[in-house]
């Protein structure tokens, strides 16, 4: 097995951090947990209300899923409000929709068939492709959107004639305490850090705006191309990285946390780090 070989790898996954971390010791690298956002709920019972009502009554031909936590999210809602078995027979009548493996994973678990699934690297590309096939003129299109809304899909649908009811149960937040990416920008500017992992542009996002209220980005965006070895999970993260001038040394074939280890520790062995 390729090794890391006491590589210091900046790890910015909060919800996985536990198996990430794991993972970097099993290849022979140091784990250094900065997690860089948080999942916050969002409290706005009356629009949540309103999306259940509408989903419960029978009134989405397809539901779009982006993200397992957010139905995850909305089915919990559900239940709080005496709805969950409604809910869930209401997703079992319509075509669901999911953009990668997370809502599938979710879904199943409660019975729920999953019509269309998003092909990788699970970006909104992939989506809108999946998305295609799909009568929806004339018909209303639940849409439940990760932790900030994405548009492209939601209007792509409204083009082809589609009224989308669109809902974001939590959003993306930085940390409460940003002290440990404050420390991470500071280490990697230094080059005290071997490798960063980047799972989420939202964790590209929240680095380089720790970095910018630090006076540090330029610095760091400088370090993460010359100093330290960046792999990006996916195709999405990696443009996240390209946005601040940094072209990630390694992007996995497949976007799961497993391949890019697997391939970052290739890199180190085939490049002598």
């Amino acid at each position: 097995m390729p090794s890391l070989h006491g590589a210091r790898v900046a790890l910015l996954e909060a919800r996985m951090s536990g198996e990430l971390a794991a993972m970097i010791e099993r290849f022979g690298g140091r784990p250094v947990p900065a997690p860089a956002m948080r999942e916050t709920p969002l409290e706005q019972p009356e629009e949540i209300g309103a999306f259940l009502t509408a989903l419960c009554d029978g009134r989405f031909a397809v539901v779009v899923l982006m993200t397992g936590v957010g139905v995850a999210a909305l089915l919990r809602e559900a239940e709080r409000d005496g709805r969950l078995d409604a809910a869930l027979a209401a997703l079992r009548r319509t075509i669901t929709v999911c953009r990668g493996p997370k809502p599938v994973a979710v879904l199943r678990r409660h019975d729920v068939p999953v019509g269309v699934t998003a092909a990788e690297p699970h970006t909104t590309a992939e989506l809108l492709q999946a998305l295609e096939p799909l009568d929806v003129a004339g018909k209303v299109v639940g849409f439940v959107h990760y932790g900030e809304r994405n548009e492209i899909p939601a209007d792509r649908l409204r083009a082809r004639g589609a009224t989308v009811d669109e809902i974001c149960v939590y959003e993306w937040r930085l940390p409460d305490d940003v002290g440990p990416l404050e420390r991470l920008v500071g280490e990697i500017v230094d080059g005290r850090i071997d490798a960063v992992l980047i799972t989420s542009q939202i964790q590209c996002r929240h680095l380089f705006q720790v970095a910018e209220r630090l006076g540090s980005a330029r610095a760091l965006a400088d370090a993460l191309n010359a100093k330290v070895v960046v792999a990006a999970v996916g195709p999405v993260s990696a443009s996240a990285l390209r946005a601040y001038g940094v072209i990630p040394h390694v992007q996995p074939a497949h976007p799961k946390m497993g391949p890019m280890m697997v391939a970052l520790a290739d890199y180190f062995e085939l490049t002598g780090r």
